[in-house]
C-alpha cells in the first residue's frame, strides 16, 4: 500500500473511530514533524544497499549475509501538541536516509535490575529497524516477523535486540524479515485520564497504537525489503507478548498480521479496567500540578518537560503508582481478554506461546541487586513476609504449606516457584486450554537451567531457566540493557538449541506451524490430559510433556480455585 495520507489508522475500525481519525488527521496536518534523525547522511555508507520506502529511501549496510536497516522513522515525534496523541505518519523525505545506527530509545527511568537502562528522556524514538537476509526462495516474498520488545512498558529497547540469526532463518529455519521497534513507554505510552480521553481520538493505550503504526508501515513498505505482507507474525516478549495480546483483542489490527507469537506473557488479567487507570492518571495529572478535566488541563499536560514526568513515573529500582499499562479502552481493547477470548471476539490466527520453567527468579534478581552494596540474599523470612503480604491469611497459610521453605535449596528458589506457578505457568495452561478451542496453539516451556546469564553474580542466587534468559537462543547476544553483561558465550550444545528456536520461530512466521508442516518435534497443544501437548525447550535433546505433566509441575490443581482466571 502507498497511502501518503496523514492518518495511520485505515484498517477498517468502527465507523466511529473512523470518523474520530478523520477530524484527528485534518487538525494535526500542519504539526507533522520531520524528526531530525531524517536530515543527516553518512555519505561514508554510500556503498550500503539502498531500499525506496514509501516514505523515502533508506541506506542500510550489509554484515554476515543480512541487509540491515536501523533507525527507520515510522511514524512523526510524539512530541509538543503530538504528545499523547495516536502515531502520525512522517513527512517524506528524498535523499537516501542513513539507516546505519540505532535511533534514540523511548523515554525509561525504570531499569528492573541490568534489564535496561540507563535512562532516557527523549520522546523522538518511534523508529525501527529492519534485517533481512539475502538468501532465500526467489519469487514469493519471505515471512515477516514483528517483534516487540519487553520491559513492564516502562523501559526497554529495540537496540538491544539482534535480528540477524532470525533473518537467516538458522540452519534449517526460514529466511525472514525481522522487524524490530521502539514505542511509547510507562506515563507517555500507557496514560488515561479525562482532559485527554475527551479530545476524540483513541485514547490510553498508545503504546499499542504505535505498535499498530508499525504493522501499517510493514503493510506499505516490507514488500519492498523482500517480505510478504499476508504472512506476518507480531510476537514479543513479557510485555512484548502481553501487546501482542491487546493486538489479538483490537479490531484496529485486524488483517494486519495473521500468526502471533506470547514468549513469556499470556498475563492478559492484568489488563487494566480503565476505572483504574483514569484513577491512576488523574492522581499522576494531580500531582504534576495539572489538577482539572479540561482543555487547560490537557494543555499543561503537554507543556510537562519529560524529565518531570519521569520523575514522577518512578526511580530506577520502582515504578510508582500513577503508573498504568495495558488498559480496556473500549476502542483500542475493546473488551477484558478473559471474556473476548473465552467467547472467541479476537482476531483468529495460530498462535504460539510459553514461559520459562522459573520466571520469576528474574524478581529475585531484581530485589537482590537493589539490595547492596553489600548485595543480600532473600532470607526464609523475607519469603514468608512476602507470601504473607500478598495474600489474604488463610490463602498465604496454604501457600506456605504447598512451597515450604524446606522443599527447595534456597528461600530464593521457594520465592521463585511459590510466584512462577501461579503468574505463570497456571495462567499459560488456563489461557492455551481457552484459545485452543478457536484456533490452532502451540506451547512450549523453556526449561534449561544453565545458559548464560546477564547479572552479576549475587551471593546465593541462582537464575535456573529465569525470565529473559531464553531471549538470547533467538536474539544473538542478548544481555539485557547496557547495564548487562553475559558470563560467557552460548556453547556448541546450546547454539543447537538456539537453532532449533530459531527455526521454530521462522517457521512459525512462514507458516503458522513451527514445525513448518506435521506435528513433530512440536505437538499442537491439546486439553487431553495424557497426549503430547507442550514441548520443552532443554538439552541435551527437545522433548514433550503432557497436559497433565505440565499442570502438576505447577501445582496448577492447588493454584486453579484460588485464582479463578
Amino acid at each position: 500500500m502507498t497511502r501518503h495520507d496523514n492518518k495511520v489508522f485505515h484498517s477498517r475500525p468502527p465507523r466511529k473511530v473512523t470518523t474520530r481519525l478523520l477530524l484527528l488527521g485534518a487538525w494535526v496536518a500542519a504539526t507533522m514533524l520531520l524528526p531530525p534523525a531524517m536530515a543527516q547522511r553518512d555519505d561514508s555508507k554510500d556503498d550500503g544497499p539502498v531500499v525506496h520506502t514509501a516514505e523515502g529511501p533508506v541506506r542500510g549496510f550489509v554484515k554476515n549475509g543480512v541487509s540491515t536497516f536501523l533507525g527507520i522513522p515510522y511514524a512523526a515525534a510524539p512530541v509538543g501538541a503530538l504528545r499523547w496523541m495516536p502515531p502520525q505518519l512522517v513527512e517524506h523525505w528524498a535523499e537516501p536516509l542513513d539507516a546505519t545506527h540505532y535511533a534514540n530509545t523511548c523515554p525509561q527511568v525504570t531499569e528492573l535490575g541490568a534489564f535496561a537502562g540507563p535512562s532516557s528522556i527523549t520522546e523522538d524514538c518511534l523508529y525501527l529497524n529492519v534485517f533481512m537476509s539475502n538468501l532465500g526462495h526467489s519469487g514469493q516474498g519471505k515471512p515477516v516477523l514483528v517483534w516487540i520488545h519487553g520491559g513492564g512498558d516502562v523501559d526497554g529497547e529495540s537496540n538491544d535486540y539482534d535480528g540477524t540469526k532470525l533473518a537467516t532463518g538458522g540452519p534449517s529455519g526460514s529466511p525472514t524479515v525481522v522487524v524490530t521497534m521502539n514505542y511509547r513507554l510507562g506515563l507517555f505510552g500507557f496514560l488515561a485520564h479525562p482532559a485527554l480521553d475527551r479530545e476524540g481520538h483513541p485514547f490510553g493505550n498508545y503504546g499499542i497504537l504505535d505498535t499498530q503504526a508499525v504493522l501499517q508501515w510493514v503493510q506499505r513498505n516490507i514488500q519492498a525489503f523482500g517480505g510478504d505482507p499476508t504472512r506476518v507474525a507480531l510476537g514479543g516478549q513479557s510485555a512484548g507478548a502481553e501487546n501482542t495480546g491487546a493486538n489479538l483483542l483490537s479490531p484496529l489490527a485486524k488483517d494486519m498480521f495473521n500468526r502471533a507469537i506470547l514468549q513469556s506473557g499470556t498475563i492478559f488479567n492484568l489488563f487494566l479496567p480503565l476505572s483504574v487507570a483514569l484513577t491512576d492518571g488523574t492522581n499522576f495529572a494531580a500531582a504534576a500540578g495539572c489538577p482539572g478535566q479540561d482543555a487547560a488541563t490537557a494543555a499543561c499536560l503537554r507543556s510537562l518537560s519529560a524529565a518531570r514526568i519521569l520523575q514522577l513515573q518512578g526511580t530506577p529500582n520502582a515504578s510508582a503508582a500513577y503508573v498504568a499499562n495495558v488498559m480496556v479502552d473500549g476502542i483500542i481493547v475493546p473488551t477484558a481478554p478473559e471474556a473476548a477470548f473465552s467467547s472467541g471476539q479476537f482476531n483468529r490466527m495460530p498462535i504460539m506461546a510459553g514461559n520459562t520453567q522459573h520466571e520469576l527468579t528474574f524478581s529475585n534478581a531484581i530485589t537482590e541487586y537493589f539490595s547492596g552494596p553489600p548485595q543480600t540474599a532473600m532470607t526464609a523470612a523475607q519469603y514468608m513476609t512476602s507470601i504473607t503480604a500478598a495474600y489474604p491469611p488463610a490463602t498465604a497459610a496454604a501457600v506456605l504449606a504447598e512451597y515450604p521453605v524446606s522443599d527447595y535449596p534456597s528461600p530464593q528458589l521457594a520465592s521463585s516457584a511459590a510466584s512462577t506457578d501461579p503468574l505463570f505457568g497456571c495462567q499459560t495452561r488456563h489461557f492455551m486450554n481457552v484459545l485452543a478451542r478457536w484456533v490452532p496453539v502451540y506451547q512450549y516451556e523453556f526449561n534449561y537451567q544453565n545458559a548464560p546469564y546477564y547479572f552479576p553474580d549475587m551471593p546465593g542466587f541462582v537464575p535456573l531457566a529465569s525470565h529473559t534468559i531464553d531471549i538470547q537462543f533467538l536474539f544473538p547476544n542478548y544481555h539485557g540493557g547496557q547495564l548487562g553483561v553475559n558470563s560467557r558465550p552460548l556453547n556448541p550444545e546450546e547454539t543447537t538449541l538456539s537453532d532449533q528456536l530459531v527455526a521454530a520461530w521462522t517457521n512459525f512466521a512462514r507458516t503458522g506451524n513451527p514445525n513448518g508442516s506435521g506435528n513433530s518435534p512440536w505437538p499442537q497443544f491439546t486439553s487431553q490430559p495424557d497426549a503430547p501437548a507442550v514441548l520443552s525447550e532443554n538439552l541435551p535433546d527437545l522433548s514433550t510433556f503432557t497436559e497433565a505433566q505440565y499442570a502438576a509441575s505447577h501445582h496448577c490443581a492447588f493454584w486453579d480455585p484460588i485464582l479463578g482466571y
